[in-house]
């Protein structure tokens, strides 16, 4: 076992009471069984087990448990007693939580108004229980709050639909409020809910739903061969949901269609289906974006004009950049991404005076956006030279709470989910002394998930050393100069990646610390001449380390030698980062700004970000962003792959 790893663990037993002996081993036992007991409904088993966890740290959960076996028989006065005995767990508000859907359910509207105040996380299941038990006490001005559920693209809980039944009966749901949620749907691809809404037309603008679903599976065939009346509203906007569902893909080959049918829409249908046929050209990066949005009048939702403001980046159109940017909305135009923006194209039009106010604050930021703003006024950056340290008597007091002694031991017993749960309660209304000492008792057992995410919360006191870690250091650096990677960089990826949680899986199957797939893991296996692995090596810290790098280095050379790109491969594919470039030369942030993945574009520059942070805690010579960054040469579309290579992960 790794050196590191295996003193971690001896102080994890050693920190808490109850870890470090077979009693508590066993009690540790007592309480999976008891867990899985509670799940499979095995209720006698479950009362014996519950008895002999009476002192264990994570009582309250067992207690949570023994209450939600017997919900609806539990009396008010027990469930109280509960969340007040237990106000420092997430399980008080949680359990408030279930029984109000209980009582919603039930339509117990006196007792769930007198308890609903007091809820914290209020989801919108229960925002519509509550709007239902307001009316049902007569209170007729709720029914006009539930309007705002009705206009989503997301399917809402079974507890909203008597609200909207009601809004309809009572004339506060028009035929346009119909239409309107229907394109919602349709726009985010939510055929399901699509069919729903229509059930709220009256019967003669009934939409077919067996044409829906031919539009939705097959957009091209049903353009080839219409079968809907453009007379009506129905046939029009199936027209334009296959005409949008095909430039998803191909913005070019809806085209021709769309030409040959316009004349048959209004002006307004028009604009509308200009507007999103530019957008998904702009995200396919097709430079007849904004020549179809200058066809699409002015009212584009504010992704569309994102996605505009990304589209005249790319073709340094700053004047269009900045009119984009101007018509989004208030709370759009406050996002960190679009005041560096306009700060830049407002400064590319001579109003240096009027870009730099607006960088000067940005550039106090600690963020992606923050540090090229920092750039742009030829601030260095990096870590500040002095972190705030806590005193030991504040972090010992940390250690000692009741709610952050039970998040820890969750998080030994790999209870991931209830730990993070448990830890986000303790630290939602810290100031930024407990936040920094609940982030050192974080990092000190190894938790490096959480010391982040908490120390990153701070708003006036930082310490860098708890945002930015870099355990592992002995096998990273060595890895590193064996490959010949930057090691900021390799650190900067692992924060985004893992927040360095050796045994973190992804939903669609990576692992370790640098999250590696499968194939991939195989892959580089066999590059490697590895005759005896198997897939379970993968989370073994030195094994994942050197199978991680040896692909980034890989990924690297065949894209230019350019971090940026090899970033964006790492997330998405190699190909994919290829395609993203352009005709000309690239400045590589407004390539990282206009990857068309949302997740992959926030990942590029996280990545790139801490690895600014990390070069200057590293004691490496000073590099801005910028310069990290870099330009990203022509070439679009040539991936540099071929022959053998073809058949590596690094070129699929």
């Amino acid at each position: 076992m790794n050196r590191f790893i295996f003193t971690c663990v001896l102080l994890a037993g050693s920190a808490f009471s109850g870890f470090g002996n077979a009693a508590a081993a066993n009690q540790e036992a007592d309480f999976y069984a008891a867990r899985e007991a509670f799940r499979s409904g095995d209720n006698a088993r479950f009362k014996t087990l519950s008895a002999r966890l009476q002192d264990h740290v994570l009582e309250p959960f067992v207690s949570y448990m023994q209450i939600m076996l017997r919900l609806r028989d539990a009396s008010p006065d027990e469930i109280r007693g509960f969340i007040q005995r237990n106000s420092d767990s997430y399980l008080a508000d949680k359990l408030r939580g279930d029984w109000l859907r209980l009582l919603g359910k039930d339509r117990r509207w006196d007792l769930f108004m007198s308890e609903y105040p007091a809820l914290i996380n209020k989801d919108s299941e229960l925002v519509c229980y509550s709007l239902q038990a307001r009316l049902g006490q007569g209170e007729t001005a709720a029914l006009p709050e539930a309007r705002p559920y009705w206009f989503s693209a997301e399917e809402q809980p079974a507890s909203c639909l008597p609200l909207f039944d009601a809004l309809a009966t009572g004339g506060l749901l028009t035929v346009d409020d119909v239409w309107a949620r229907l394109r919602l749907a349709l726009e985010a691809g939510n055929v399901s809910v699509a069919k729903r809404v229509t059930l709220y037309f009256p019967g003669h603008q009934e939409i077919s739903l067996r044409e829906l679903e031919r539009a939705a599976d097959s957009p091209l065939a049903f353009l080839d061969r219409p079968s809907v009346d453009l007379n009506t509203r129905a046939g029009r906007e199936l027209t334009i949901f296959a005409l949008t569902r095909a430039a998803r893909s191909q913005p070019q080959q809806a085209l021709p269609y769309w030409n040959a049918l316009r004349p048959r829409f209004s002006a307004e249908e028009q604009a509308y289906t200009w507007g999103w046929l530019a957008f998904h050209a702009a995200r396919k990066h097709d430079p007849v974006a904004l020549s179809w949005y200058g066809k699409a009048g002015s009212r584009l939702s504010d992704l569309q004009l994102a996605w505009k403001a990304r589209a005249a980046l790319r073709e340094q159109r700053w004047p269009e950049v900045q009119a984009a940017i101007d018509a989004m909305s208030e709370a759009e135009q406050n996002q960190v991404s679009w005041r560096y923006w306009k700060a830049r194209a407002l400064k590319a039009q001579g109003r240096a005076a009027q870009g730099n106010a607006i960088l000067a604050p940005l550039s106090k930021e600690f963020n992606f956006y923050g540090q090229l703003a920092a750039a742009d006024l030829g601030v260095a950056v990096g870590v500040p030279a002095e972190n705030f340290k806590l005193g030991e008597d504040e972090i010992r007091a940390m250690e000692k709470l009741p709610v952050i002694r039970r998040a820890l031991a969750l998080y030994q017993m790999n209870l991931r989910y209830e730990a993070n749960r448990e830890w986000l309660w303790a630290v939602r209304e810290f100031d930024d002394r407990r936040l920094l000492a609940a982030a050192e008792v974080a990092q000190r057992q190894g938790w490096y998930e959480r010391a982040i995410n908490t120390a990153d919360k701070t708003r006036q006191l930082h310490d860098f050393s708890l945002r930015f870690p870099a355990p592992h250091r002995d096998v990273m650096q060595e890895q590193a100069r064996l490959v010949g990677l930057d090691e900021a960089w390799v650190y900067g990826l692992i924060r985004q990646e893992s927040r360095f949680a050796q045994q973190a899986n992804s939903s669609v199957g990576a692992s370790g610390l640098m999250q590696l797939m499968p194939k991939t893991a195989l892959w580089v296996a066999k590059r490697l001449g590895l005759k005896n692995y198997r897939q379970s090596m993968i989370n073994q810290l030195d094994t994942n380390i050197a199978f991680g790098t040896y692909y980034l280095k890989y990924v690297l050379d065949k894209l230019d030698g350019q971090p940026l790109l090899a970033t964006a491969a790492y997330n998405a594919g190699p190909s994919r980062a290829v395609r993203w470039r352009g005709d000309v030369p690239m400045e590589g942030a407004i390539y990282a700004e206009t990857i068309p993945f949302s997740e992959t574009r926030g990942y590029v520059q996280k990545v790139m970000s801490n690895a600014v942070y990390y070069g200057n805690r590293f004691g490496q010579q000073l590099q801005s962003l910028k310069q990290r960054l870099g330009t990203v040469a022509a070439g679009k579309g040539k991936s540099g792959c071929g022959g053998d290579d073809e058949r590596s992960p690094a070129c699929e």
